[in-house]
């Protein structure tokens, strides 16, 4: 499956750099978007591809991308919402958001609504990266998304991707009958940078020489690889949440279909849109 256009968030390095060269060595027209301009114009021009910039604690950045998406591509076949990360203390972004909320599920959140209209017209998939962490970490309020209560880094953490399978829950939901296919996944633990803006313990274990117990980038991409190529209803299933290509079992509210209901609304009265409409309010 070639000639598609796939857009990778989290693209400037880990699973999302080895992601997009491997789909771009497939055939695919590969758009790298990553929050380090240096990082993110490294990676598009060893692979001669296009780039955007976007940091997702700042929502306006989210927006210039989806606009800047919808000039450029007619057709956006594959969004793959791979951007994210853990921070240490709670600290709020420009938006008045958790940033580890902000950054791993209100931006995905936003990009994917504002793109909605041409991500069902090109029959796309929407890809979450998710975590192991959601059944590790999580303790999941509804009434404090922001974590104004008991916050720790691993909990807050927990808590958004989390939060990335419900949203593929009620994604799934509204639009699978108009053509959109989603899924989320654990990539694994992988040997990255990805823990270096936090205190928790893990960071320990990414820079320690137990290093070498991790996965490498390229193995951590490669079930958001085979969700990009292979078919929908076919090869996967769609709305599901998948580790090492296989359906995967996630937190107990995971499948609480009302919670994924009631989060995206809270998630649209947050960034300012509405299920009927992408204009922002």
């Amino acid at each position: 499956m070639t000639g598609r256009t796939v857009v990778l968030t989290g693209a400037s390095d880990g699973i999302g750099a080895a992601a997009a060269r491997r789909l771009h060595e497939a055939g695919d027209t590969v758009v790298v978007v990553g929050r380090s301009p240096e990082k993110t114009r490294a990676v598009a021009e060893s692979l001669g591809v296009a780039s955007v910039t976007a940091d997702f604690s700042r929502l306006d950045d989210v927006r210039d991308l989806a606009a800047h998406l919808l000039d450029r591509y007619e057709r956006i076949d594959v969004l793959a919402n791979n951007a994210g990360g853990i921070f240490g203390e709670r600290q709020l972004t420009v938006d008045g958001h958790e940033t580890t909320f902000q950054v791993n599920h209100l931006a995905p959140f936003l990009l994917t609504a504002l793109l909605r209209d041409r991500l069902i017209e090109s029959n796309a998939r929407v890809l979450n990266t998710s975590s192991v962490a959601n059944t590790r970490f999580a303790k999941f309020d509804i009434d404090d998304l922001q974590l104004e209560h008991g916050y720790t880094e691993n909990r807050a953490y927990g808590n958004a991707k989390l939060a990335n399978i419900l949203f593929t829950t009620e994604l799934h939901r509204r639009y699978a009958d108009a053509g959109l296919a989603t899924a989320a996944f654990h990539p694994g633990v992988v040997a990255t940078n990805f823990a270096d803006g936090s205190t928790t313990p893990m960071r320990h274990l990414y820079r320690s020489i137990f290093r070498f117990l991790l996965i490498s980038p390229d193995q951590g991409a490669d079930t958001l690889v085979w969700l990009a190529q292979s078919a929908p209803g076919v090869d996967w299933f769609p709305g599901a949440y998948y580790a090492k290509r296989q359906i995967a079992k996630a937190n107990p509210l995971a499948y609480d279909t009302a919670l994924a209901a009631e989060l995206w609304t809270r998630s649209e009265q947050l960034v300012g849109i509405s299920s009927d409409s992408t204009e922002q309010h």
